[in-house]
């Protein structure tokens, strides 16, 4: 399984219209940077990411899955542009802040940090592990 993060900010697609969604998840579109649409390309069924509120709040905010593989964008009739869907999982009891992840050393080298324009990027299992615990997320 590969971990992600998911930027949305609220006033566009908030945490808690995703969780309305339920099971059948939603498209994340509207992505037009073509390394975000790369590691959307790259994602499987059951992979799981953090849905991380920028501009407002700044902070990691719940837990979702990938529910469907990359399929062209709804969005645009461009060809080039594609997304995969996704659906709540968890809500991050304790949201993570992007200060607090800053300020975490074994974090340094999260690409939040360094590249935090990003829309959609790669997390790896150990920084996983270090949110959920920051956040109160009990993984197994």
């Amino acid at each position: 399984m590969a971990y992600w993060l998911f930027k949305s900010e609220p006033f566009k697609w908030s945490w808690e219209q995703q969780k309305e969604k339920g099971d059948t998840g939603e498209e994340w579109d509207g992505v037009r940077n073509y390394q975000a649409r790369n590691f959307m390309r790259e994602m499987k069924i059951g992979d799981q990411g953090f849905f991380y509120h920028s501009n407002e709040g700044k902070e990691v905010v719940g837990i979702v899955e990938v529910c469907a593989e990359a399929h062209p964008d709804s969005t645009t009739d461009d060809e080039r542009w594609e997304c995969v869907d996704i659906k709540a999982v968890a809500d991050v009891p304790n949201p993570v802040s992007l200060d607090t992840i800053k300020n975490d050393p074994r974090l340094e080298e999260m690409v939040l940090v360094k590249n935090s324009r990003l829309s959609v990027q790669p997390v790896t299992e150990e920084e996983w592990r270090i949110i959920c615990d920051l956040g109160g997320v009990k993984t197994p």
